[in-house]
C-alpha cells in the first residue's frame, strides 16, 4: 500500500493519500483547498488515480478540498451520514467500508468535536480525526460538540482498539507526527480522567478561543456542492415526479450510479440498472455499454445516486461525450424516496 502524510502550515491539518500500488486508485482523508495543486501534482508523480476524497467532518479551521478535488477529478466526495455538507456525493455510517482497489476503511462513528464526526480504521491505524488528538482530543465547545459523547467515542470505541494501532489525527500543533493507542491511554493527559463527570469537566474548562477561520470556513465546508440547479438550468434534470412518469417506458435506461453496498443498505429503484459511478468513463465512451444503449439502441439515459452529486458530474460527462439525451434525477434517491415514489429492497 501506498501511504502519505501531508501537512497544511497555516491550519495544521494532516491529510492522508493512500493507494493500493502505483497506477492504481486512490483516495485522499482530510484535504485542504490550499493543497489542492500539491496533491494532483504528487498523484500525477505517484501514477495514481484520486477516485474518493473524505473528511472526517466538518472543520471550522480550513476550507475543504473536497469540492475542487471533484471538480477536478471527477473523484466521489464521501463523509458520514451526519454531516449536512451539500458536496457530499456519497455518505456512510458505522459499520460501512469504504474501499478502492488495495485500501479498506471501517467506518466508526466518533461523535463528540462535532456530531458529524467519524473515525476511519484499517488493520494497523486509526484516522481519528479530531476526535482523539496526539496527547489532546479535540475541542467540544461548538458545532453541537458534546464532551460526553467525546468520552464515549473515545474510552468506548477508540481506546478498545488493539495497543499498537497507530493513530493518525487530523491537526497537530506540536510537530507529532502519529501515535498509538497505547501511549494516548498511558500518556495523554486529557485522558487520565476517573469519570465522564471529570472529562466533561476537564473540557468545559478550556475556554479556547475560536478557530480564526470558523466564520468562513464552517459556512464554505457545508456549502460547496456542484448546484444542481445549474445542471437544471441547461435542461438536464429530472425532478423524481419527472422520472417516476418514465419510469416503466422501454424507451428509458435508468442507471444506479452507487456502489454495491449503498444499494443493499438503502434500496433501488425499479428496474434500473446497476453501473457504477467509477466505471462510467469506459461506459459512455465510444463502444461502451451507456454509449451503445443511447446511440445504437436509442434509448434515453436517465443516471441516479444517492443525492444527487455523482449524477449529476455524470450526466455532464454523458453530455460531453455525446449522449445528448441523458438526464439525471435531481436530489437523487434521498428525493426519490421524499417524493414517496417506489423502492426496492
Amino acid at each position: 500500500m501506498m501511504f502519505r502524510q501531508l501537512f497544511d502550515n497555516a491550519s495544521s491539518t494532516y491529510s492522508y493519500l493512500l493507494a493500493g500500488d502505483r497506477g492504481g486508485e486512490a483516495l485522499i482523508i482530510d484535504p485542504v483547498l490550499d493543497k489542492v495543486d500539491h496533491y494532483l501534482q504528487l498523484m500525477r508523480e505517484l501514477d495514481v488515480r484520486l477516485v474518493k476524497a473524505v473528511d472526517t467532518h466538518t472543520h471550522a479551521d480550513h476550507i475543504t478540498g473536497l469540492g475542487a478535488l471533484r471538480d477536478r477529478t471527477h473523484c466521489v466526495t464521501v463523509m458520514g451520514e451526519r454531516s449536512n455538507a451539500d458536496v457530499v456525493s456519497m455518505r456512510v455510517r458505522e459499520g460501512d467500508r469504504i474501499r478502492i482497489p488495495g485500501v479498506e476503511l471501517d467506518v466508526l462513528y466518533t461523535p463528540g468535536h462535532t456530531d458529524d464526526s467519524y473515525s476511519f480504521m484499517m488493520p494497523d491505524r486509526v484516522f481519528t480525526g479530531d476526535t482523539l488528538l496526539i496527547r489532546g482530543t479535540g475541542r467540544t465547545d461548538f458545532q453541537n460538540g458534546d464532551a460526553r459523547a467525546q468520552y464515549d467515542s473515545i474510552f468506548g470505541k477508540l481506546l478498545k482498539l488493539p495497543d499498537s494501532t497507530l493513530v493518525y489525527p487530523a491537526h497537530d500543533y506540536k510537530g507529532d507526527t502519529v501515535s498509538t493507542i497505547g501511549e494516548e491511554r498511558a500518556f495523554n493527559p486529557r485522558l487520565q480522567v476517573k469519570s465522564i463527570d471529570d472529562y466533561v469537566a476537564l473540557m468545559e474548562s478550556l475556554h479556547l478561543p475560536n478557530p480564526k477561520m470558523m466564520d468562513v470556513a464552517v459556512p464554505a465546508n457545508r456549502h460547496i456542492g456542484l448546484h444542481q440547479e445549474e445542471i437544471a438550468e441547461r435542461g438536464w434534470s429530472l425532478t423524481p415526479q419527472e422520472a417516476l412518469g418514465l419510469l416503466d417506458q422501454p424507451s428509458i435506461a435508468l442507471v444506479d450510479l452507487r456502489e454495491a453496498r449503498e444499494r443493499e443498505v438503502n434500496g433501488i429503484i425499479p428496474g434500473s440498472l446497476h453501473l457504477p459511478y467509477d466505471e462510467l468513463g469506459e461506459n459512455i465512451r465510444d463502444g461502451g455499454l451507456l454509449h451503445e444503449l443511447a446511440v445504437a439502441a436509442g434509448k434515453r439515459v436517465v443516471f441516479y445516486c444517492a443525492y444527487g452529486e455523482r449524477s449529476a458530474m455524470a450526466v455532464v460527462a454523458a453530455q460531453e461525450a455525446g449522449l445528448t439525451s441523458a438526464r439525471h434525477i435531481q436530489g437523487g434517491l434521498d428525493a426519490w424516496i421524499k417524493a414517496g415514489a417506489p423502492i426496492v429492497r
